[in-house]
């Protein structure tokens, strides 16, 4: 598989702080990968660096490449380019990004239209047909409605929309089901994906809630206090973890199966900038030992899999029969 997207080393500072402390990632054409951890973790920020739309203060190095080209050395034009039909970003809450005053028709298609990439009735055109393709009924009339007309449910439908118009290669979707009730969230993650795997885009969905992220994508990447602890297959990941951090989160969701008392990872999540010289974790890991708290663990392949922790080799069993 060809890599599209490939993050590494990836730092993000504010001032003295580092919010994002050496985070590495692919995702490969027509791929979906998840990037999950707890809130704080830095996923937001990571894509916002990969889309260049930190805000003011924030800076971003390391190396982003897209399809071969660096992300962060783009000059003007062509990071407008990349913004405009390389990638798209879909977000959380549909209702804070999306003007209130226009209506959804506006909303969809004036960045094809202003970039030059459609005219106006075919942007129009293509529109009112993703609409029906993501299940929004009467597309037409919808089109000249106002977001407050609409459910929250629908909004993020058209978000889906307005992503998809350009043909992008790459879609993040930053938490795109949050703001939804639970049924909700399955149907809009259902069109969502039945839309990328239709026209082999790729995704790079970031959210906290593992067992999500692992039903609807290829490969996970697991992210804590700014840095990425493991990746891997998503079925893999979850049968069989090897960083206790990953192993936590697993054994702290309910099960569909069986009741079972919650397992909450004891203490709070650690920023990156709180972080020690020595495992980002360890205040937190049962299995910690003096060197985790002293020297930080490199990233290293194991099983397939790419984890960074001292003792992964010699855990592997305890932590599966943990998460069992």
């Amino acid at each position: 598989m060809n890599t599209l997207l490939a993050v590494r080393e990836l730092q993000v500072h504010l001032a003295d702080r580092t919010l994002v402390d050496g985070a590495s990632l692919t995702v490969g054409t027509a791929e979906s990968v998840g990037l999950v951890g707890e809130s704080g973790s830095g996923k937001s920020l990571s894509i916002k660096a990969a889309m260049r739309l930190l805000p003011r203060g924030l800076k971003a190095s390391g190396e982003i490449v897209f399809d071969g080209e660096n992300v962060l050395s783009m000059a003007r034009k062509e990071l407008a380019r990349y913004r405009a039909s390389d990638v798209a970003l879909i977000h959380q809450d549909p209702r804070a990004h999306i003007n209130p005053s226009r209506t959804i028709g506006q909303f969809v298609t004036e960045g094809v239209v202003d970039t030059g990439q459609m005219p106006a009735a075919e942007a129009w055109d293509a529109a009112c047909a993703l609409m029906r393709d993501v299940g929004i009924g009467d597309a037409e009339r919808r089109m000249h409605q106002y977001p407050h007309q609409l459910s929250g449910g629908l909004l993020q439908r058209v978000m889906i929309v307005a992503a998809l118009l350009p043909g992008p290669r790459l879609i993040f979707a930053d938490e795109p089901t949050t703001a939804l009730d639970v049924t909700v969230q399955s149907e809009v993650m259902a069109i969502l994906l039945e839309q990328i795997r239709e026209r082999d885009r790729s995704l790079l969905f970031v959210t906290h809630d593992l067992d999500l992220a692992a039903a609807v994508t290829d490969r996970l990447a697991v992210m804590y206090a700014g840095t990425i602890v493991e990746t891997g297959r998503s079925e893999d990941l979850c049968a069989r973890p090897l960083h206790p951090y990953t192993a936590g989160l697993l054994r702290s969701r309910p099960s569909a199966t069986r009741v079972r008392r919650l397992q909450a990872i004891p203490g709070r999540p650690v920023p990156a900038y709180e972080a020690g010289p020595g495992c980002p974790f360890s205040a937190r890991c049962a299995f910690a030992e003096d060197r985790c708290q002293t020297e930080r663990p490199p990233r290293r392949e194991l099983e397939g899999r790419e984890v960074a922790c001292h003792r992964a080799e010699e855990l592997a069993g305890s932590l599966r029969e943990r998460v069992s």
